[in-house]
């Protein structure tokens, strides 16, 4: 436990800044019960493919994966960025949720290491998630740990930026709780990289959401339809 508090204590220690979330809520509800959020569609010549992903990355996305979470990243040295959820039907894929989000406060990398501050570009797994709440309604494995997810800077800013965080499997077991320790890779490529919370600026490496988008998230993602994570700058995408 010690070892996953000081791995989580490590990641939020470069995170700076908190703020609104800046955008419509993921999960109004109301007497019609929950509504997908606002999508505005990235343009598609090929309704079978990501949008804005090229050849390289798509090859990447398994045959059997029926969603996928898209981060489309400003540029390389920007921690600005916009999430789109894709679901499949058919052969197509259809989006139904978008979101402003942060990345890495210096952008992306293709070669991640241990405090660059740059989220990594890839195709990765979504396995399992964790955060200091109660579980708001999983499909994904959820630990609940208080200690493990809790905050080590004091202020209001990062308080409850581990309120929900879902694993973004980049050099970790996936399947294993969002605050494993082991680094298949090795501790110098990084790890412990996260969907969490947002609090209104760039990251250490992780990707930060509005908390009704988690919660959100947490509720659609589905480990039956084996869920992915297409992300970096838009021109590494399309590459």
């Amino acid at each position: 436990m010690t070892a996953a508090v000081v791995a989580c204590g490590a990641l939020l220690a470069a995170l700076s800044g908190c703020g609104s979330d800046g955008v419509r809520p993921a999960d109004a509800g109301g007497a019609e019960g929950p509504r997908h959020p606002a999508v505005a569609a990235l343009p598609a010549t090929d309704p079978t493919r990501i949008p804005g992903v090229g050849d390289r990355l798509q090859r990447q996305i398994p045959d059997d994966s029926g969603q996928v979470l898209a981060v489309y990243g400003d540029g390389e040295d920007s921690p600005d960025s916009t999430v789109v959820l894709y679901m499949k039907e058919g052969p197509e894929w259809r989006p139904v949720a978008r979101w402003a989000a942060h990345n890495g406060r210096n952008g992306w990398t293709t070669d991640h290491h241990t405090g660059d501050d740059r989220t990594p570009v890839g195709v990765f797994g979504l396995s399992s998630a964790g955060g200091v709440l109660d579980d708001p309604g999983s499909r994904l494995p959820y630990d609940q740990n208080v200690y493990a997810y809790a905050p080590t800077l004091p202020g209001e800013a990062y308080e409850h930026v581990f309120d929900y965080v879902i694993a973004i499997d980049y050099n970790r077991r996936p399947g294993t709780v969002p605050h494993d320790p082991v680094r298949p890779l090795g501790d110098d490529k990084g790890g412990g990289i996260w969907l969490h919370l947002d609090h209104g600026d760039g990251t250490s490496a992780c990707v930060s959401l509005p908390k009704e988008a988690m919660k959100f998230l947490l509720r659609t993602l589905d480990p039956d339809q084996h869920p992915v994570m297409v992300m970096g700058d838009r021109r590494e995408l399309r590459a």
